[in-house]
């Protein structure tokens, strides 16, 4: 199972960057999706995540960054508007599924992709 990022880039503070992740390999189904950051200096943290219909985010990014799914294409997209400073971070997508319909859910994560947001 592979999971690749695209979309980070450089960014002046009130853009906006879209981020996608598509999941591929040997997949049986995905229960959820999601993105983490990591600044310099700090732990990786949850931004969003998104299963089954349902979303969650960090309070930091409530009412800037949307989280949506094509079940189709095993793709999550992160939409982050009105980017600040602050956010400047390593973002990782993330995948809980399952290879087959015996395996137990797994956690995979893709490569990261940096998101530069200058003042």
């Amino acid at each position: 199972v592979q999971l690749q990022a695209y979309g980070g880039g450089l960014v002046q503070a009130g853009g906006s960057l879209r981020l996608s992740c598509a999941a591929s390999g040997s997949i049986f189904s995905i229960n959820a999706m999601g993105w983490y950051r990591q600044a310099p200096g700090k732990e990786r943290e949850l931004v969003a995540r998104i299963s089954s219909g349902s979303t969650n985010f960090a309070d930091s990014v409530k009412g800037r960054f949307t989280i949506s799914r094509d079940n189709a294409k095993n793709t999550v997209y992160l939409q982050m508007n009105s980017l600040k400073p602050e956010d400047t971070a390593v973002y990782y997508c993330n995948a809980a599924l399952l290879r087959s319909r015996y395996d137990s859910p797994r956690s995979y994560w893709g490569q990261g992709t940096l998101v530069t947001v200058s003042s």
